[in-house]
């Protein structure tokens, strides 16, 4: 076989025995099962960065892909189906179009409402979303089935933030029936506001918020228990705080909203 005697004598001296790199291997799945214990919506990219920001420790995401895939380590989180395109709203286009490259907070800004499940009860989520840094910057909950109050108030605290600000910030919706309505534009006409709208049943208009629509109940679900909590009101209050603060973001290098905002140089 061609193998020298001291090379073979090496080998058979260490059989049963792992080298360093099987040590790592060994050490490192069980970080990442700590963290997916944790946090069970995370993908191995996200358990990576995790792993890293708690040690220290340098490795490759392939290494932790390896990891994870031999070790059964994956994401409890669902996926959706691309869906066709609809119509253009009468009066808002969609002024966006894909250009999701805002270069400063306050640029381009997107709405939305979700419904969350909890003991029996259906909660109206509205909130708005930064996507310069995918940071949240206003939210309202309420019990009642088509309350038009968390709009208009998620409204009202994004005219606050803008009053001193001389470029106009672009505010991208859906074309659902409040921010269709003639109420909700009166409500901004004398603000430097920029409204555009996806196109009718067209989430793809809107991804950056659809798909925080789709994971961020998930992991609420998956990481946090939140049907056990006894306050939605409460509950979803902190999981924001920890959302803006705490929770590392792929497209932000894993970085957490605040952090990369301040980074860029925005306090």
């Amino acid at each position: 076989m061609q193998v020298n005697r001291s090379g073979y004598y090496k080998w058979l001296s260490r059989e049963g025995t792992q080298n360093r790199y099987e040590k790592d291997r060994v050490l490192l799945t069980e970080l990442l099962r700590e963290v997916h214990q944790k946090h069970r919506s995370y993908g191995y990219h996200r358990l990576a960065a995790v792993v890293r920001r708690e040690t220290g420790w340098v490795f490759s995401d392939l290494l932790a892909h390896k990891c994870c895939r031999f070790n059964g380590i994956k994401s409890k989180a669902k996926h959706y189906k691309y869906r066709k395109h609809g119509e253009e709203h009468v009066l808002y286009q969609n002024r966006i179009k894909g250009q999701w490259n805002a270069k400063r907070p306050l640029e381009i800004v997107v709405s939305d409402m979700t419904c969350i499940r909890h003991k029996g009860h259906t909660y109206e989520w509205t909130y708005i979303l930064d996507t310069f840094n995918n940071e949240i910057i206003s939210h309202h909950l309420t019990t009642k089935a088509g309350d038009r109050r968390p709009y208009f108030n998620c409204l009202q605290d994004l005219i606050e933030k803008i009053k001193e600000q001389a470029d106009p910030v672009v505010l991208h919706t859906d074309q659902g029936t409040v921010y269709s309505s003639k109420a909700f534009s009166k409500a901004h006409d004398k603000y430097n506001i920029i409204r555009s709208m996806s196109r009718t049943g067209t989430p793809t208009d809107n991804p950056i918020i659809e798909s925080l629509n789709g994971w961020i109940k998930e992991e609420m679900r998956v990481d946090f228990k939140y049907k056990e909590s006894n306050n939605l009101f409460q509950f979803m209050d902190g999981f924001v705080e920890y959302y803006n603060n705490e929770r590392p973001a792929y497209s932000l290098k894993y970085q957490s909203p605040v952090e990369f905002r301040i980074q860029q140089g925005f306090g």
